[in-house]
């Protein structure tokens, strides 16, 4: 069931979510709260002895559902986020219980033990998560949001060191589908530290983004995706880039970094993956993820395009990609339940502030 099909492409692209309901309000919410406290099953990244087997609750206090501690992370980051947008969310009681229940000092500590022991854990795509969720904590003016705040600051600030010591300094970038892509993390670190003011982590972060990507010519979206992608590897790099430089020169850039696109958007766009209702297997649920980030990402480049005719054809791809992973997005099949409204939220509200904020500067 897809509770977005009443909407209109329009609106949805829009990505402001003053026109959320209280029903869809706990279509957006049921997944993440039924996953946030669910700690089985849970995948493990390492290789463990006999002697090394923890439960994901021992090491991870807060983040130990979702299947992983990423997607807990940006299901908590979702749940705060509809929590801040929408008044009177029906799910209120539960949610600040919820997060209440796990987001204590002690169970924070125990997190930032963690990557004290484990310094390159979820690199960067959890990293780039757990700044959204800090800085969404810090924007709203909220006595519970300046308490859970302040609770987490210990990992936010923990994670910020790793960031600018264990991931800027990269001398490789990483240009996948899937968790190790350096330009989503990229842009999640640009948007925290625009949206506090951290003028300086911004500046290494628009380094190391000109470092890796301001020479890009000539790719080809031909071989997107590579695998069971969930990211776009071009448009998340095209994403970012749009972010760093004004529109006059972002668009030099663009036209050099995907001709094809600029000279026939049409027919050099790709088409949506469109998975099979009723698709039950993880990594082909992944595809679902994809057209959705296709759909922000593209709707996100069209905001600067000013040639009307490529704007368009950019706002009707990201509007067939937009269809196309909201059918399958509120599956109740777990190896997407944990994750996926968590990028519906992100698509449907991508204009409501914390995403693509102005450089410190503007």
């Amino acid at each position: 069931m897809n509770p977005l099909d009443r909407v209109d492409t329009q609106t949805i692209l829009a990505g402001q979510g003053d026109w959320i309901d209280d029903e869809l309000a706990t279509s957006l919410a049921a997944h993440p709260l039924a996953c946030v406290d669910r700690e089985y099953p849970h995948y493990v990244r390492s290789v463990d002895s006999p002697d090394d087997t923890a439960r994901p609750s021992d090491q991870h206090p807060v983040f130990y559902g979702c299947y992983d501690w990423h997607s807990a992370v940006h299901s908590h980051w979702s749940l705060v986020r509809q929590l801040r947008l929408i008044e009177g969310h029906p799910d209120e009681s539960a949610i600040e219980a919820s997060i209440d229940a796990r987001l204590t000092p002690d169970a924070v500590a125990g997190e930032v033990a963690f990557f004290t022991e484990n310094e390159t854990f979820e690199r960067p795509y959890g990293w780039g998560w757990l700044l959204r969720l800090a800085v969404e904590l810090r924007a709203w003016d909220d006595g519970r949001a300046d308490r859970w705040a302040e609770t987490l600051r210990p990992l936010e600030s923990t994670i910020v060191d790793l960031v600018e010591t264990n991931f800027l300094p990269m001398d490789r970038l990483l240009r996948v589908g899937t968790h190790g892509n350096s330009a989503f993390a990229l842009a999640c670190v640009l948007d925290y530290a625009r949206a506090v003011d951290d003028t300086s982590l911004e500046s290494k972060t628009v380094e190391t983004a000109e470092r890796f990507f301001a020479d890009d010519r000539d790719y080809s979206l031909d071989y997107e995706p590579i695998g069971w992608d969930f990211l776009s590897p071009g448009l998340a790099e095209a994403d970012l880039m749009r972010r760093i430089r004004p529109p006059e020169e972002f668009t030099d850039w663009f036209e050099d970094f995907l001709p094809a696109v600029v000279d026939d958007p049409r027919t050099a766009l790709p088409d949506p993956i469109g998975v099979a209702p009723g698709t039950d297997d993880g990594m082909a649920l992944h595809l679902v993820g994809l057209d959705l980030s296709r759909a922000w990402c593209l709707a996100g480049i069209a905001d600067v395009i000013e040639d009307a005719s490529l704007r368009n054809a950019l706002t009707d791809s990201a509007g067939a990609h937009a269809e196309a992973g909201l059918e399958l997005a509120f599956t109740d099949d777990y190896d997407g339940a944990h994750w996926l409204t968590s990028f519906v939220c992100y698509l449907v509200t991508r204009n409501d502030g914390l995403i693509a904020p102005p450089p410190s500067d503007a």
